[in-house]
């Protein structure tokens, strides 16, 4: 009876590597957990960057107005309105759009519990945003007192979106005043602001007195079609007084991202974790791949005696190690996207998987297993056959 197996050829560092299942999955655990923790800590610190400018990104805007002293989303300072008037003396200036910005104490309307939401404040008749459903929502504002709630804001605020879908009146209070929910909008949270709301410029300083009428922390500059945006900065800069700055709309989604980057130490933190990640996978692979060679010296010894020189065996070790790296992606990657749903659906982070990230984890895994298998090779090099036997 012919055997299923006659004329096969089965690569020797797979057979090596399968002569002990246990170990082999012990191994592939291990490497899957690292890949897992890499996955998640890159995951958390592009999700930090990408939500940090979900609001910027929908501007209807080319230039975008700030003051110097601002630090980022969180942390926006407030400068004279007639600066972004200032700009339409620019012919290359189509139009302009002052915006009030801040965080304000939200009241739960089910608990009663306050928790800061960031405040966008807005002239419902000017251009706001580039995405025609919402810029069709914004028109309800102009009523006192109305806002538009993020309905993919935390838990924490309330069942907002759920009591406007039932058709329910939903009213709260902000800083003490009354307001009324007339919509809903989904812009996503970040790590500084839990939720977003839209309201009217009118609305928005009844909400914070203490602001000045005259004084706004972002203007939006739109520009006539064909305008270079780096050339209209550089000009308006120039005309403009130092006490505001003029950026692109990218510079304005670079100027936030950077203040993560830099000058916190969340970005730190998860790129550390995933390099942690990285080390662990490495010491794994090397224990497996460092007692598989032991274990196997006398066989080693064997093939080096009947002639096969040193470099084809190296050649195994790194096989192995390339086996190990390819089979322990797999689960690595599908735990990976089952956690990123779980994170994404628990804290309204957009966190999920992309292709730059899936090769980025598979190529850190393939060097973990390389580098493993070329420290694992010092025990094949220096064995001699004649101490063997």
């Amino acid at each position: 009876m012919t055997s299923p197996w006659q004329g096969r050829r089965i690569p020797l560092s797979w057979m090596l590597l399968t002569r002990q299942p246990v170990r082999l999955f012990v191994a592939l655990a291990g490497i899957s957990f690292a890949g897992i923790l890499m996955f998640m800590q890159l995951g958390f610190r592009d999700g930090l960057f990408d939500a940090s400018v979900t609001v910027h990104r929908l501007f209807d805007a080319d230039l975008v107005l700030i003051s110097p002293r601002s630090a980022s989303s969180v942390r926006m300072a407030g400068f004279p309105r007639r600066r972004l008037i200032q700009t339409l003396a620019d012919p290359s200036v189509e139009g302009v759009t002052p915006v009030h910005w801040g965080l304000m104490l939200w009241r739960n309307p089910e608990t009663r519990r306050n928790r800061a939401i960031l405040a966008l404040g807005f002239n419902p008749d000017d251009p706001f945003f580039l995405d025609p459903g919402l810029a069709e929502q914004t028109g309800v504002l102009k009523q006192k007192g109305r806002i538009l709630f993020d309905r993919l804001s935390r838990p924490e605020f309330g069942p907002i979106a759920d009591w406007y879908n039932d058709g329910k009146v939903v009213e709260t209070e902000i800083a003490g005043n009354r307001v009324r929910v007339e919509g809903l909008v989904s812009l996503g949270t970040s790590f500084g602001a839990d939720g977003n709301l839209l309201t009217s410029t009118e609305t928005f300083l009844d909400l914070m007195p203490q602001k000045s009428p005259g004084g706004i922390e972002v203007g939006l500059i739109r520009l006539q079609p064909g305008t270079d945006p780096d050339l209209a900065v550089e000009r308006l800069q120039q005309r403009l007084p130092d006490d505001v700055t003029v950026l692109t709309k990218q510079g304005f989604i670079d100027f936030e991202q950077n203040y993560w980057k830099s000058s916190t130490s969340i970005g730190f933190i998860f790129t550390l974790g995933a390099a942690m990640g990285f080390v662990v996978g490495c010491v794994i692979v090397y224990q497996v791949l460092y007692t598989d060679v032991s274990d196997h010296l006398p066989e080693y010894a064997t093939l080096m005696a009947m002639g096969y020189r040193m470099s084809h065996l190296l050649g195994v070790v790194m096989r192995e190690g390339f086996y190990l790296a390819a089979l322990g992606y797999v689960p690595a990657y599908l735990a990976g996207q089952g956690l990123y749903w779980f994170v994404r659906d628990a804290t309204k982070l957009p966190v999920g998987m992309d292709p730059a990230r899936a090769i980025t984890v598979l190529v850190m895994i393939l060097v973990m297993c390389m580098l493993s298998s070329l420290l694992a090779m010092r025990r094949l090099i220096d064995a001699d056959p004649a101490e063997i036997f």
